[in-house]
C-alpha cells in the first residue's frame, strides 16, 4: 500500500497559542504526530510514503531525513520501501494533494492529513477493508463532531456516499475524518478541479461524486483533529 501525508499547512492557530514547533512535530504522549502516522502506516504494509511539507518549516523535512525505519515492520523497515518528501507552500490541502499525486502511481493509496488522530486498531480494520473492496474509494467518517467547520457526509443504507455538505441535513449522519482511501481514477477529477481554479479537499470530494466515482464510507468511533492548544491534551487522553 502507498500512503500520502498532507503536512503543508502552516499550523497558524497552534503558533498563535504558543506552540513553537511546526504542527507535524507536535507530540502526542511523547510521539510527534508525523512519526505516529509513519509508524502506523509501516505497521499496515506501507511500501512507500510521500509527505508534503511547506517551505516555511524546513525542520519537518530535516526531521524526516533522519527517521529510523529499521525497527518498523513493512518494506520500509527492511530497506525495500521509500519515504519521499516534498517541500511546497500550497494554498489548500487539495493543492497539496495535487503536488504529490504523481508519486502515488496507479492502484490504491491512502491519504491523510497530518493532524488526524484515530484508534490504531480501527485504522487496521479500515485498511484491510479498503484493500479488499471494489469501487473507487473508502472514506473515513465518524459521528463524533468536534470540528470548527465539519464536512458532513450523506450515505445510503449501504454506506455508499451520496454527497458532501457544509451543513447538517437529514441524510448526513457522519462527518469526514480526514482519511481518504482512493485509486488513480480520482486523479482526473483532481486535475479538473485544479484547472478550474478550485481549492479545498471538500470541493474535490464533491466533484468525485459528480464524476460518478463509487465512494464508500467507513465508520470510525472517533477521529480528532489537532488545530488548537487544547486539542493536544484532548488527543492525548483519547489515545490513552
Amino acid at each position: 500500500m502507498k500512503y500520502g501525508i498532507l503536512a503543508a499547512g502552516e499550523g497558524s492557530r497552534l503558533a498563535q497559542e504558543g506552540i513553537a514547533v511546526p504542527k507535524p512535530l507536535v507530540t502526542l504522549n511523547g510521539e510527534p504526530m508525523i512519526d505516529r502516522l509513519i509508524r502506523i502506516f509501516c505497521e499496515n504494509d506501507a511500501e512507500e510514503i510521500v509527505v508534503i511539507t511547506n517551505s516555511h518549516t524546513p525542520q519537518v523535512a530535516e526531521h524526516l531525513s533522519t527517521f529510523n525505519f529499521t525497527h518498523l515492520p513493512s518494506p520500509l523497515g527492511g530497506g525495500g520501501g521509500r519515504l519521499s518528501t516534498l517541500q511546497r507552500t500550497t494554498p489548500s490541502s487539495m493543492h497539496s494533494f495535487y503536488e504529490l499525486y504523481s508519486y502515488l502511481g496507479t492502484g490504491k493509496f491512502c491519504l491523510t492529513t497530518v493532524d488526524t488522530v484515530f484508534r490504531e486498531e480501527e485504522f487496521k480494520d479500515y485498511i484491510q477493508q479498503f484493500s479488499e473492496m471494489d469501487g473507487d474509494g473508502l472514506m473515513a467518517v465518524t459521528d463524533y463532531v468536534d470540528d470548527e467547520k465539519p464536512l458532513y457526509i450523506a450515505t445510503d443504507d449501504d454506506m455508499r456516499i451520496t454527497g458532501f455538505y457544509d451543513t447538517c441535513c437529514e441524510d448526513t449522519h457522519y462527518i469526514s475524518g480526514g482519511i481518504y482511501g482512493l485509486n488513480e481514477r480520482s486523479f482526473s477529477t483532481l486535475e479538473r478541479c485544479i484547472s478550474k481554479g478550485m481549492s479545498r479537499m471538500r470541493n474535490f470530494q464533491r466533484e468525485m461524486v459528480k464524476d460518478g466515482l463509487r465512494l464508500q464510507a467507513y465508520r470510525f468511533s472517533k477521529i480528532l483533529d489537532v488545530d488548537h492548544y487544547d486539542d493536544i491534551k484532548k488527543a492525548e487522553d483519547f489515545l490513552r
